[in-house]
């Protein structure tokens, strides 16, 4: 980090020293087809460099030395070291180098072969560019990605890029050279890429604002990170990290509840600070300066800060709820605070304009809130399943309550996954998507009437695999969220063996994005409606609890409505969300977490006994007989059953069936399933193997 300010500081008094003799800072712009502009109609004034030569100004003269088809390994088939324009770069003898090289190294006649000369090969380059220059500041750039959609990306291009990108960061480390990055700002914007390899002019366009932010340090000022604002809940009674945006070298001061921080920024910009326990309650005032420029956030509260994300169920909105009327009146509470990301386009059966789909490419798909306090004003329309959530917690552990609601209607697991999970994990998912069966048909047919007939080729879409993430979650990762509850999966319904893979990715994804491996993940179990593949996925959903860690699940189906994919009593759900997390994370025992969940069957002559875990108190809802329990002595040939509580058991038997060998319990699509336990919560649907 040092030699890093030493090198800016050498970079200031060179730019000075030159102004003086009227001579301009040389840039040399090194690489392959990337750093020349390939795809371009006019590269010599639309390449990256050219763009980085009008961001710089005249005080600059920036060279253009990329070669189409070279790899930096010197025995692959086109090595750089071999072509004029390594000649020509090194004649130029920069002041400032920028290397861009190794996607063409992802070939199979290169990294294979010669993987271990690439250090040694990148090494002699820098030493080349010294040699011409021994002053000179060399920036290393990570390279820019590669599309899932490229030929080669399953047969070895992903990995080989992967590791090529490890190598170029080692390079940087020894030659004790600056790394800069064009890969993140550019991973999550594949329709930048027409041929999977090359930027269009915007591509190129954020490739020259990174390289003249390297250079320049200019970063745009003090930033917080996205949706910190006044009126926030941060974590109480635990460390938590602050990350920022500066000017390169400004130096940080950041002040909460008599804590005073300090950091400074480094050459990328970043900031951050690690703020110590803040105790329950508040307000408090954060102040955040870098001596250009303060910000100061007031009624910051600390307490307990939860995401409720998924699909329209989550949406929902208070206002909607059948119990809506009756609670938004008393929503008044100063100790619940509410970040609510809305949608700028609903997916409605509607042509969106080229504006909005512009702004969809650009990822803006979400409204730009600030955080509110919870009143009659605020919360009718909030997601009435994290209202209720937030309200119980509120109420039970009497401290404040931070509630984001991000739920988009219609959307699929795979749309809030991260794109890297999904190119090494379920790449299949990424193809042709519009087209792709592991994608609902209805989730596709809406997204290409969204997108209009003739739309382009590469044009994105809420529903596409990665999207929601890269428009949201990458953002929302910097508040320090204390847990999820998630009501989604109608949209994956068709397909329960690929929400199988998906939803453990769901979980992994985002518990990597906060860096937080036991984060806890609770999930609402579809509803009831007539729609014959749900019994299926409901069961899917339930088997998931022993695939996924620190998860639970809220069952839903007795909630359910016959026609009606919303049921509109929101109530309960939050109820029994927040439960989960009462005990699970809050210490509260006594609290029971679940209704009845299948754990075992064991099979005597004509009888079959269900066990249960949570199976204290079983007994019907309605005080009528158990319904829906059903036996098979063959798989697929199932009878109804007489069913009976015995001490926290169920014992079945059925004139049909003389040697059960198989049970189900609440297996149809709208289900009139009765079972629950002593705290009044439903048993799930259930199979058994």
């Amino acid at each position: 980090m040092k030699r890093t300010y030493i090198y800016t500081l050498f970079c200031i008094v060179l730019a000075i020293a030159m102004r003086a003799e009227n001579k301009p800072i040389r840039v040399s712009c090194i690489g392959n087809s990337i750093t020349y502009g390939t795809g371009l109609q006019h590269p010599a004034e639309d390449s990256y460099p050219a763009q980085l030569q009008r961001l710089l100004g005249e005080e600059y003269e920036v060279g253009r030395f990329g070669k189409p088809g070279a790899t930096l390994l010197r025995r692959a088939f086109r090595p750089y070291f071999d072509q004029p324009e390594f000649r020509e770069a090194m004649d130029f003898h920069g002041d400032i180098a920028v290397i861009h090289l190794g996607i063409n190294d992802t070939d199979p006649r290169a990294w294979p072969n010669y993987r271990d000369e690439f250090i040694t090969d990148y090494s002699a380059l820098i030493d080349s560019v010294r040699r011409s220059n021994p002053k000179c500041r060399i920036l290393v750039a990570r390279m820019t990605p590669l599309s899932h959609r490229h030929h080669r990306f399953l047969s070895g291009t992903r990995d080989w890029h992967r590791e090529i990108q490890h190598a170029i960061e080692q390079v940087a480390e020894r030659k004790h050279c600056e790394l800069i990055d064009f890969y993140a700002p550019l991973h999550h914007r594949p329709e930048l890429f027409p041929d999977a390899i090359h930027p269009n002019l915007e591509g190129y366009g954020i490739m020259a604002e990174t390289v003249y932010r390297a250079i320049t340090g200019n970063y745009g000022g003090l930033q917080l990170p996205p949706y910190f604002s006044s009126n926030m809940v941060l974590p109480r009674n635990r460390s938590f990290r602050i990350q920022g945006m500066a000017d390169a070298g400004d130096k940080i001061t950041l002040r909460i509840n008599g804590q005073r921080h300090h950091a400074k920024t480094g050459h990328d910009g970043r900031w951050e600070v690690t703020v110590n326990p803040l105790p329950t309650g508040g307000p408090y005032t954060l102040t955040v300066s870098s001596g250009k420029r303060e910000i100061c956030l007031q009624n910051i509260l600390a307490g307990e800060l939860w995401l409720c994300s998924g699909q329209s169920n989550m949406e929902f909105q208070l206002r909607q709820s059948s119990t809506g009327e009756e609670d938004i009146p008393q929503s008044d509470n100063a100790q619940i605070q509410l970040l609510n990301l809305e949608a700028r386009w609903r997916t409605d059966a509607v042509t969106w304009s080229a504006e909005a789909l512009d702004s969809i490419n650009q990822l803006l798909y979400y409204t730009s809130p600030e955080w509110q306090v919870c009143s009659p004003q605020t919360s009718p329309r909030f997601s009435a399943i994290g209202y209720y959530f937030a309200r119980e917690l509120q109420d039970s552990l009497h401290c404040p309550i931070g509630i984001i609601n991000n739920a988009i209607g219609g959307s699929g697991t795979e749309a809030w996954i991260d794109r890297t999970t999904l190119e090494y994990q379920f790449p299949e998912i990424l193809r042709d998507w519009t087209r792709n069966d592991f994608i609902q048909d209805w989730v596709r047919g809406r997204a290409e009437q969204n997108m209009g007939k003739g739309h382009a080729p590469l044009q994105r879409h809420p529903y596409e695999p990665c999207y929601l993430y890269e428009a949201s979650i990458r953002l929302l990762k910097t508040l320090p969220i204390t847990g999820v509850i998630w009501y989604q999966g109608e949209s994956n319904a068709h397909n329960k063996d690929a929400h199988a893979r998906l939803f453990p990715l769901l979980v992994q994804s985002w518990r990597s994005a906060w860096q937080h491996p036991d984060l806890p993940f609770y999930y609402v179990q579809l509803s009831s409606i007539e729609r014959p593949s749900w019994p299926w996925f409901r069961d899917s959903q339930r088997r998931l609890l022993a695939a996924v860690p620190h998860s639970g699940m809220a069952v839903s189906s007795d909630l359910g409505n016959a026609t009606d994919v919303h049921p509109r009593n929101k109530r309960p759900i939050g109820h029994r969300l927040a439960v989960l997390a009462l005990h699970n994370d809050y210490g509260y025992t006594d609290v029971v977490p679940s209704g009845p969940l299948f754990r075992s069957v064991e099979f005597k002559g004509s009888e079959a006994w269900v066990s249960f875990d949570y199976a204290e108190g079983l007994h019907t809802d309605d005080n009528l007989p158990l319904r829906t329990f059903e036996v098979a002595e063959h798989e697929g040939e199932f009878h109804p059953a007489n069913a009976e509580i015995v001490a926290n058991r169920v014992r079945l038997t059925s004139k049909e069936v003389k040697r059960p060998r198989f049970v189900r319990y609440g297996w149809q699509p709208f289900t009139q399933a009765n079972l629950v336990n002593g705290a009044g919560l439903p048993a799930s649907t259930f199979i058994s193997e």
